[in-house]
């Protein structure tokens, strides 16, 4: 059966690719804007991918078509598909019914940190032998790729990164009621999306709609610190409940001046987990991901093993380069003004000397629209120089830091570079932060250290 891909480069469709691939299905895909790693990716499986949306591709003649929620009315090659009355249906739904409806499906929601979660929970089953499949919305370090999909008799559990982001332009629900997840964990839940979400109740709305498909027997693993998650709670729940980041249930405490987590059970020392990640953001990842293992019958010794090793996921706060000097370069997908300030403040709370210097690139929609452009401001206090790309922005950068000297705002990404060139100094540690390609800013900034 051949399906054909239409926004195959966003890292969920990504992932179905190589399900549908590894399954025994003819993939082909097309997208705009190709760029790596899921390029890449997608090149190395012999997924075959045709730049842009012409509406000739219909003549690759598929079974179906699989939409994006990239594609939008107007898409030359969707206005085609619907012209002919050609079968296609969305990521999620094609995903149930061809994979996960077989599955115990371990699912993580949230704001922020689904990605790493999701990464810590495949890499704790995996380091404990139960070889679960899965769908990671990014490129974890400890695997070989995004997405594996294992027949049953080798593994029964699916761990999926379940995104509240709506499914296709004909189908508004968000992509995670189509999971029917048996263990759901629930990280946090803030505003945003706010090209598609009214406000911060609207969202808590779908989030209790994942709620109501849990089957009674299902587990709902909730952060005990998130007010808006604990009001969807209260929305009304018939699943088991457990929470974290609450001293009855899962918590934690940083200890060796933030390097190593004790983690403790319902009140009872559990183990000190000495890793590679930073900020408490992580640490409350951790709890969610332990919590979702010991569920499904891993112990907790086992997994506090696992996360020893786990290295985390490429573009999360991601080191790479270090050059003399001790000046390290980070890439950190951050699309949000909590994520930016959990990060910074991970690396400042580890920052003995030297300056942290945040190149950020407000590009998701929610930050375009400006909805949350006032939470920037205190977001970025950790930093000590902080350079903001203004690029297809509704709202002024310029404008609303006038008043902050450390933050520089520019539509130019050489003239960024050559400012960090030119003022660095020993021990800096430079992250970009984006949640897209970034006009190729991060390899631009490698070569021009290199060539010092």
């Amino acid at each position: 059966m051949h399906i054909h891909i239409l926004g195959i480069c966003g890292t969920f469709m990504a992932g179905i690719a190589s399900l549908a691939k590894s399954k025994g299905f003819k993939v082909t895909g097309c997208d705009q804007n190709v760029y790596p790693p899921m390029s890449t990716q997608l090149k190395v499986q012999g997924i075959d991918i045709i730049e842009g949306f012409n509406s000739s591709q219909t003549e690759l003649n598929p079974d179906i078509y699989i939409i994006g929620n990239i594609v939008k009315r107007g898409n030359p090659l969707m206005e085609n598909i619907l012209n002919n009355y050609l079968p296609y249906q969305s990521g999620p739904q094609w995903l149930y019914e061809n994979i996960l409806h077989e599955k115990w499906v371990v699912a993580v929601a949230g704001t922020h940190g689904k990605t790493t979660t999701t990464a810590m929970l495949t890499w704790i089953l995996e380091y404990s032998g139960h070889n679960p499949s899965y769908l990671i919305g990014g490129i974890p370090t400890n695997l070989k790729s995004s997405s594996r999909l294992m027949e049953n008799k080798e593994s029964n559990f699916f761990v999926i990164e379940a995104d509240e982001y709506d499914t296709a332009f004909f189908d508004k629900r968000s992509k995670f009621v189509h999971y029917r997840p048996r263990t759901l964990i629930m990280n946090n839940l803030e505003f945003d999306h706010a090209d598609i979400f009214e406000d911060l109740n609207h969202i808590k709305r779908h989030f209790h709609h994942l709620v109501r498909i849990m089957p009674e027997k299902g587990h709902i693993i909730s952060n005990a610190k998130s007010k808006a998650l604990n009001e969807v709670i209260k929305l009304g729940i018939w699943s088991e409940l457990e929470l974290f980041n609450q001293h009855e249930g899962w918590s934690y405490q940083w200890e060796d001046e933030g390097k190593s987590i004790n983690i403790a059970y319902k009140n009872i020392k559990q183990g000190i987990l000495s890793w590679e990640m930073i900020g408490d953001h992580n640490a409350s990842n951790a709890l969610g991901a332990i919590a979702a293992s010991y569920h499904i019958g891993v112990p907790i010794s086992k997994s506090i093993e696992a996360l020893t090793s786990f290295k985390g996921v490429k573009r999360r706060l991601e080191k790479i380069g270090e050059y003399k000097g001790n000046i390290k370069i980070y890439d950190d997908f951050a699309h949000h003004p909590s994520a930016i300030k959990t990060t910074l403040d991970g690396m400042k709370k580890l920052q003995k000397v030297g300056r942290i210097v945040a190149v950020f690139e407000p590009r998701s929609n929610t930050m375009k629209l400006g909805k949350v452009k006032k939470d920037l401001l205190n977001s970025l206090s950790s930093a000590d120089v902080v350079y903001c790309f203004e690029n297809n922005l509704d709202w002024s950068p310029a404008e609303l830091f006038k008043n902050t000297p450390k933050v520089r705002v520019s539509n130019n990404t050489d003239w960024i570079l050559n400012s960090i060139i030119e003022e660095k100094q020993p021990n800096d540690q430079i992250v970009f932060m984006s949640n897209g390609g970034f006009s190729g800013i991060q390899k631009k900034c490698l070569n021009l250290f290199q060539n010092e």
